[in-house]
C-alpha cells in the first residue's frame, strides 16, 4: 500500500479513536480485553480502509467496523462473557460534584444496559453520544425508521429494568 494512504489512514485513526475506545469499553471488562479488541478493531479497519470510499464520514464508516468487529468477537466467544463490576470503574469527579443519588441512578443504567443484547447496547450508546438517527441508521446498517422504533422499545425496556 501507499506511504499517502497509510499516513491518511494513521491520521483518520487518531481523530477517531476515542471511537474505538469506547465500543471496546462497551464490549470488555478488562484492559487486557479492551487493548485485545482495540488491535482488533484497528486491524480490520486497515484491511478494510482501501476500500472506504467516502461516502459516509470516516467516523460513521469506523464506528460500523468497529461495531461489527465487536459483536463478531464476542458472540464467536465461547467463554463467558463478564461484565464490569460498577465498583471497578474509576470515576473522577472532584469532591463538589459527587452526588450519591445521581451515582446510585448510573449504577442502576449501566446495569440494565448491560441486559441488552449487544445491538441493543451499540443503540443506546451512539443516542447518548448525540448522533442522530440518520447517522444511527447508517452506523448499524437499518432504517432511520427502524432506529427509532428500536430505540423506543429499548426506552421501555430499560424502564421495565429498572422500575420492575
Amino acid at each position: 500500500m501507499s506511504e499517502n494512504l497509510e499516513q491518511s489512514f494513521v491520521q483518520q485513526l487518531k481523530t477517531n479513536q476515542n471511537i474505538i475506545h469506547k465500543i471496546c469499553r462497551l464490549y470488555t471488562n478488562d484492559a487486557d480485553a479492551h487493548k485485545d479488541l482495540f488491535q482488533e478493531i484497528t486491524i480490520q479497519l486497515w484491511k478494510a480502509f482501501p476500500k472506504f470510499r467516502g461516502d459516509s464520514k470516516f467516523s460513521t464508516w469506523a464506528y460500523r467496523v468497529a461495531l461489527n468487529t465487536a459483536i463478531t468477537l464476542y458472540r464467536k466467544s465461547t467463554r463467558t462473557v463478564k461484565t464490569t463490576d460498577y465498583e471497578k470503574h474509576s470515576f473522577y469527579i472532584s469532591q463538589e460534584d459527587y452526588n450519591q443519588e445521581e451515582e446510585d441512578q448510573l449504577k442502576l443504567m449501566y446495569q440494565a444496559v448491560f441486559q441488552l443484547n449487544d445491538i441493543e447496547k451499540a443503540l443506546v450508546y451512539m443516542y447518548l453520544e448525540d448522533k442522530d438517527y440518520r447517522e444511527i441508521s447508517e452506523t448499524l446498517g437499518i432504517s432511520e425508521i427502524n432506529a427509532r422504533v428500536k430505540m423506543n422499545r429499548i426506552k421501555g425496556k430499560l424502564k421495565k429494568i429498572v422500575k420492575p
